[in-house]
């Protein structure tokens, strides 16, 4: 199976679909943002649908009818859209590149992670590899920016030019970012020569600066940010109990005011360049909108 077919056909039997599966059908489920407790109850009361009308084929109007049992109208009529939505978008035969981007610490890595899962997609790769594979092969006095995180990157600038930056941290991002890019727009360009899609996530994703004008491929472009810099503060106490401190946690603590800024710079360049932003409030709810997206644009492809 080739990688433009990310997305399985539903499981629903019959003669025109694959036979019936309970485990397959949570999956589809999930794949709409719905969470994987509430995709699998829904599953089961397919599968328990089926059993009662001793049938072995489910279609998309009777899935409807138990979503709102299980879920409730709103809930159910929006996991239908997706789902069907989801369903005509397997059909598209052109890849999708998603590129998320986000301040350090917002979950934009778990978020295009779990987008990826739920999409079908294997290809997932950050900015922050590519910027360690520059470090690799450029010395800090030929690259200076690369070799220091993010928010940090203001320390590679020298005295001359702090002078000149009005925000010597965001000059020193945005310098590191340009350099990062030339390796993300030779990803983009095999991932689309090839015709495999891919999820790439990162910092380095700064709306205005990617280049989305793509033949043949949906490509879609978000910022997830958080609002609540309390909640935004927690989420590398969470990380580095998950890591076991593989990195410093006192470092991004100390961060967050470049952190911050970087983010409400972010956000300001993805509502001028008309980038969706997503506020992480939880992953489902994050990875529903994710999907809106993706959905979203294709359909503008198929009205092209």
């Amino acid at each position: 199976m080739s990688e433009r077919r990310y997305l399985a056909p539903l499981p629903l039997g019959g003669d025109e679909s694959p036979p019936w599966s309970k485990g397959l059908l949570s999956r589809a489920l999930a794949a709409t943002g719905l969470g994987a407790s509430r995709a699998y109850e829904l599953a089961r009361r397919a599968d328990a649908d089926l059993a009662e009308r001793d049938s072995d084929r489910l279609d998309l109007d009777r899935l409807g009818e138990l979503a709102s049992e299980v879920l409730g109208e709103a809930e159910a009529a929006r996991t239908m859209r997706r789902l069907r939505r989801l369903h005509a978008l397997r059909q598209l035969d052109v890849p999708i590149v998603l590129l998320v981007g986000g301040a350090t610490g917002t979950g934009k890595s778990t978020i295009a992670t779990e987008a990826a899962h739920r999409l079908g997609i294997t290809r997932v790769t950050s900015t922050d590899f590519i910027r360690q594979t520059l470090r690799a092969y450029f010395s800090p006095a030929f690259m200076p920016s690369v070799h220091y995180s993010s928010f940090e990157a203001g320390l590679a600038l020298t005295k001359a030019e702090e002078e000149e930056a009005g925000d010597a941290h965001l000059l020193g991002f945005l310098d590191q970012t340009r350099q990062v890019l030339v390796g993300v727009e030779a990803a983009i360009d095999r991932s689309l020569a090839e015709r495999w899609s891919m999820v790439l996530e990162g910092v380095h994703l700064v709306p205005g600066m990617v280049d989305l004008d793509r033949d043949g491929a949906i490509v879609v472009q978000c910022v997830i940010a958080i609002e609540d810099e309390d909640l935004h503060r927690s989420h590398f106490w969470v990380r580095d109990y998950a890591t076991e401190g593989l990195r410093p946690l006192e470092k991004y603590i100390d961060g967050m005011p470049e952190i911050r800024r970087v983010q409400e710079a972010l956000v300001e360049r993805a509502q001028r360049f008309d980038v969706p932003v997503i506020r992480n409030v939880s992953v489902d709810q994050a990875m529903g909108e994710v999907v809106d997206i993706v959905l979203s644009t294709a359909d503008h492809l198929v009205d092209a």
